[in-house]
């Protein structure tokens, strides 16, 4: 029968997750038991937004390259965001670095153990300073991503996915069914991703292989379609301003000094010689605009000849 919002409802869905994440759960590093809250922090920073399979050989370099905050905060920047590589958003990087500088110059390169200074860290929000003092420190923490949400919505509000944005009686939902225990809601929050990440996903979920499918209120009611879609913006890629600065963005960690504007123009408008001059026109204004912003987000410098280059 379907998960109530009962205490007793909760309890039950919580340990047949639990009990399959004990069975199921991916050999990940940075839930290894010699990792380190600076290793936990790094990770949750690179999965925002990132698959898995990208973030873990990135995440590995990046750790024996710059294994404690005071070897990222002295870092050169340059470096940083090559290292950053084809992560995406690599603005990331930039406030991983801060972060680290952050850490040191706070905390003595410790990371803190509680929410309000880890809340009080750059580029640490609500969801990343949970998962911090859930999967390094073992605290008590709601912690919910796209992946909780998605359980929560299909489990308990037999909904198909959730509400395009986050929503307070989500946050009530979420604080009610963690345990309080520290170490249980430690493993739940870790349980309760992984079942989001490898079952209950948005696309095509598996509900045959799912540990609660018999206590989905969303199964219960005939797994009804989503009745958000018409709300949700599709991210397009191709030909995007996005996608311009990615391509700007590889140029420039490709590159081993300053770059000239003939090499970007011929990364981002290879056949700008064939095109129309409206095409052409049009394409080089948002190279242009591309380039405005990551000068503006401090991803990318000019010199006086107008070269581009990485930050130093």
């Amino acid at each position: 029968m379907p998960v109530t919002s009962s205490p007793t409802g909760h309890a039950v869905l919580r340990a047949a997750v639990t009990d399959w994440f004990a069975r199921a759960a991916r050999d990940l590093p940075w839930r290894a038991p010699d990792r380190t809250p600076w290793g936990v922090l790094v990770s949750e920073v690179m999965l925002q937004q990132t698959p898995v399979v990208r973030v873990e050989p990135a995440w590995r370099s990046w750790m024996e390259r710059w294994p404690e905050p005071a070897d990222l905060a002295r870092a050169d920047t340059a470096d940083v965001l090559r290292a950053w590589g084809r992560l995406g958003y690599p603005r990331r990087a930039l406030r991983l670095q801060e972060c680290a500088v952050a850490v040191v110059e706070r905390h003595a390169g410790v990371v803190p153990n509680t929410e309000e200074e880890l809340r009080a860290l750059p580029g640490v929000g609500e969801y990343t300073a949970a998962a911090v003092l859930a999967f390094a420190f073992g605290r008590r923490a709601v912690v919910v991503d796209t992946n909780v949400r998605r359980v929560l919505a299909r489990t308990v509000g037999g909904t198909a996915l959730p509400a395009p944005s986050y929503t307070a009686a989500e946050r009530a939902l979420a604080t009610a069914i963690a345990p309080a225990d520290d170490a249980e809601a430690a493993r739940w929050a870790a349980a309760s991703m992984e079942l989001g990440a490898l079952v209950c996903t948005a696309r095509s979920p598996r509900c045959d292989d799912c540990p609660v499918a018999g206590l989905c209120a969303w199964r219960a009611a005939g797994s009804p379609p989503d009745e958000h879609a018409g709300r949700r913006r599709t991210q397009a890629w191709h030909g995007t301003d996005r996608q311009c600065r990615g391509r700007v963005m590889a140029t420039l960690r490709a590159a081993d000094g300053p770059v000239d504007r003939a090499v970007v123009v011929a990364a981002w408008v290879p056949g700008a010689g064939s095109m129309t001059g409206g095409d052409a026109a049009a394409r080089l204004a948002q190279l242009d605009r591309a380039v405005a912003g990551l000068i503006e987000d401090g991803l990318a410098e000019q010199d006086s000849t107008g070269r581009l280059h990485l930050p130093r």
